[in-house]
Parts: structure tokens; sequence; C-alpha cells
């Protein structure tokens, strides 16, 4: 084999790693999604019958109910908004009350651009070498947290705070790390060992974070 056709081969293979890396391309201008399709399989509305409805949503116009840590979280992606199927997007309403957390969590299939419409934020992240990346946001600040890494914000204002985040993904995934951790079944002794807690600071942190069926 020649030194120019191995070199075909592996850039050929290169490109072909980074193009699964994110969301397929479209290859149509939209597909607005069906949600009952007969075959079971995703289906695409005729385009002959779309509108201009199936490109706006209004599901977002207000705060959702807030968890225990003081956060509303309304996702927005193709399933209750179909015209953002096969567009590689999707994005989250955020609403903090006073000193309301989102617990550090992780995203891994898509980078997050967070834009605070609203109060005062603490928001960072955190790299695989442990730096914290983090200061205290304001209305009008955008702030990214590059995919995968563990991110987290807190209302440090005195009043509500409310921001949108945006992903380059239709299906970006979270992990929220302390549910993934103690709300899971990994076995006791790892995480008594992993943490320095015993048995009984177990059990209290698995009964806070055990993930309903």
């Amino acid at each position: 084999m020649s030194q120019k056709l191995k070199l075909l081969l592996v850039v050929t293979l290169f490109h072909s790693h980074v193009a699964y890396a994110s969301d397929p391309d479209p290859v149509q201008d939209f597909c607005i999604a069906l949600k009952d399709s007969a075959s079971g399989n995703p289906s695409c509305k005729n385009p002959s019958t779309v509108t201009v409805e199936d490109f706006t949503f209004k599901g977002i116009k207000f705060p959702g109910n807030y968890n225990r840590t003081g956060i509303s979280i309304m996702l927005v992606n193709s399933n209750v908004f179909p015209g953002l199927n096969t567009l590689g997007m999707s994005f989250v309403r955020a609403d903090l009350a006073v000193g309301g957390v989102n617990v550090p969590h992780c995203h891994p299939r898509a980078t997050e651009t967070l834009f605070v419409m609203e109060g005062r934020i603490y928001a960072g992240f955190v790299d695989t070498n442990n730096k914290v990346y983090a200061k205290v946001m304001e209305k009008g600040e955008v702030i990214v947290f590059p995919r995968g890494l563990a991110h987290f914000q807190m209302n440090v204002g005195n009043t509500p705070a409310s921001f949108v985040g945006s992903f380059n993904s239709q299906n970006p995934g979270s992990q929220r790390i302390p549910a993934a951790i103690f709300g899971s079944g990994i076995e006791e002794a790892l995480l008594e060992k992993a943490f320095g807690l015993d048995a009984n600071e177990i059990a209290k942190l698995r009964k806070r974070f055990q993930i309903p069926l």
C-alpha cells in the first residue's frame, strides 16, 4: 500500500470519528417529530402540513415546580417541542429561589451555554485537573460549561434568579452527581472507603438521594 493511500485512509478514519462525536447533521430542512408513529419508529410530519406554530414554543413563560434544593428546571427538547427534532440542539429554563442550588451535574453529550435572565448566580465548572472555574454571574451575562464536565449554579442574591441554558445536542443527557453516587446501587463498602463515611452516614445519604422508581 502506498504512503499516499495510507495517509488518505488515516484522514478518512479520523474525520469519520469526528463526525460521530456529536449529533449527526440533518439531511433535510427540518423534521417535525410525530409523537405517535404506527411503526414505533421516529417519523416526520408531512411538510405540506407544517406551519409556523411547529417552530414556536410557549411552555417556559413561567417557572415550574421547585425541588428540595430550591430550583425549578424545565427541559425543552424534541419530546415537548417537536420543531427541535434533528436540529442538534435543546435548551432549559431554570429558576432559583433565594439560596437555591443546582447541584453539581454533567451533560455527557453536550456543551452548555448559560445566559442569566435575572438575579445573581454563582456558576462554574470543574476541569479534569480538579481546577474550579467559577464566578458570580449577573443579568445579561453568559458562561459556558464544556461538554462532560461537572458544573453547578447557586442563587447568591436577595431575589429569585433565573437562567436559560442552551445545549448543542438534541439529547444532552444529565447526570446529577450526588444522585449518581448515593442514589444508585454502588456497593456500600466501596462508598465507605471512597468517602470515609460509616454505614449510618451512607444510609442517610442514600435515603436523601434515592431515585424514585
